[in-house]
Formats: structure tokens, C-alpha cells, sequence
């Protein structure tokens, strides 16, 4: 696989009995890139993002996340992602202290070193005051802030973001996605879904999804004029109904 990239797929498959889930997926993802990936419920973007992060084997067909082989280097896959869910990522009857220090002991960081990254963490998100205040007490949006600097905390290759945004009010979700421009211009490959077709236009490039197979790939420039839209919305509408397959 070319150093260039952080995700490569070739014909990457899974099926659940006679049910194909994903059918001949084959992509790449540029190291740094923020990648979207979407897709109407049902399309098979789950499925893909937990093959890709080493959660579920595929039933055929090849993919290296982050230079590991998917199928005989899982464990490496893991530690060398991070992952963002809006519905669990942070426990609510912890406070935020004693969330960086679960998640980091996981990925096995040291002590001494978990406790110099959460200064930086607490710091840079303006939580002094609060973090040992239970991460339940806290709004949505200073949720989803916390929640991404700890899915990124052990400076993972690749993070992904499963609909990240989801319910937070327009100016958090700004602020958010200036995180996510900051920590991509470190190096850090951003691959995420969503169902907000304006966070589609902030991603260098977007996958769509439908029916299970890859029905396009592109900039958000390209697929606009590709399909004769003027919005993301009107493309990923086209798309889902079925048109335009690469």
C-alpha cells in the first residue's frame, strides 16, 4: 500500500447470509484527509466503518487501515484508531478527569503521561473549572468536544466520527468541526458520517452509499457538477433514489 494512504479497500465485502451488506467496496483515503461517508439508513455505512476499524471481519475482498492488514492485524488497527459515536462515547457517571484517565488507560498510556495530556486537553477546552464535574451535567455540545479529544488522546493515525454533530445547535457544530480542521492539519485522517449535507461540503472528499455498494466518490465540487446540482442535498437525494453509480 502507498504511504499515501490511511484507508485502502479492494472489493471489500460483507454479508450476513444471503444478505449483502456491503457489496465491493474499494476506496482510498488520503493520510490527513477528512473523508466523508454517507449514506441513507440501511445503506451500509455501518457495516463498512466496523469493518474498517477492525470490529467486523469482512467476508471477502482486502483493506490496510493505517498500513495494518485487516484481517491479521486487528488489535493493531485498534490502537492505531480512534472512535467517536454520537449515541456512546463518554460515560455520564464519570467525571471528565476520570474519563480521559479510563479511555487512556485503555490505549495504555502512562500515568504520567495521561496526566500532562489532560492539562493540555482541559486547557485547550476551557474546562479547568469543571472537570470534576460528572460528564452528565454537562450541555451536548461541550459533550462532543470532550468526547473527540478523547477518541484522538493516544495521537491515533486515524479517527472515526459517527454522525458527531448530531443535536448540538449550529455555532457548537462550528466549533467542532474548527477542531476537526485543527487536528487534521496535524496529520491526523478524519473519516466521518453524517447526515447534515452542509458537513458534507467541509470534507475534501465524500463517499456515498446506497443499496450497499459504492454509488460515488468525489470533492464536493466534483459530485455537484457530476450531477448537475447545485447542493449536496440534491446530489445525495439523486444518489440514494439510485443514479449516477461509479
Amino acid at each position: 500500500m502507498s504511504n499515501n494512504f490511511a484507508i485502502k479497500t479492494i472489493d471489500l465485502t460483507k454479508k450476513f447470509g444471503n444478505f449483502t451488506a456491503c457489496d465491493n467496496l474499494t476506496f482510498e483515503v488520503h493520510k490527513g484527509e477528512i473523508f466523508g461517508f454517507l449514506g441513507a439508513n440501511g445503506a451500509g455505512k455501518t457495516t463498512a466503518m466496523k469493518m474498517l476499524s477492525g470490529l467486523l471481519s469482512p467476508t471477502s475482498g482486502t483493506a490496510k487501515i493505517a498500513d495494518y492488514d485487516i484481517y491479521k492485524e486487528s488489535e493493531k488497527i485498534k490502537k492505531n484508531i480512534g472512535y467517536m459515536s454520537q449515541k456512546f462515547s463518554l460515560y455520564d457517571d464519570l467525571t471528565i478527569q476520570e474519563n480521559i484517565n479510563f479511555f487512556a488507560g485503555i490505549y495504555g498510556l502512562s500515568n504520567k503521561l495521561i496526566k500532562e495530556k489532560s492539562e493540555v486537553v482541559i486547557n485547550e477546552l476551557d474546562l479547568k473549572k469543571q472537570q470534576n464535574k460528572l460528564v452528565g451535567s454537562l450541555p451536548l455540545g461541550w459533550k462532543q468536544k470532550l468526547a473527540f479529544s478523547i477518541a484522538i488522546f493516544h495521537n491515533p493515525a486515524i479517527v472515526f466520527l459517527d454522525e458527531p454533530t448530531g443535536g448540538v445547535d449550529p455555532v457548537t457544530r462550528r466549533q467542532f468541526w474548527d477542531l476537526i480542521y485543527q487536528s487534521a492539519e496535524r496529520g491526523l485522517t478524519v473519516f466521518l458520517t453524517t447526515h447534515y449535507m452542509d458537513e458534507s461540503e467541509y470534507c475534501n472528499r465524500i463517499a456515498i452509499m446506497a443499496n450497499g455498494k459504492l454509488a460515488a466518490i468525489g470533492t464536493p465540487k466534483e459530485l455537484k457538477e457530476s450531477n448537475s446540482s447545485s447542493s449536496m442535498n440534491d446530489v445525495f437525494i439523486q444518489i440514494a433514489r439510485g443514479k449516477n453509480y461509479v
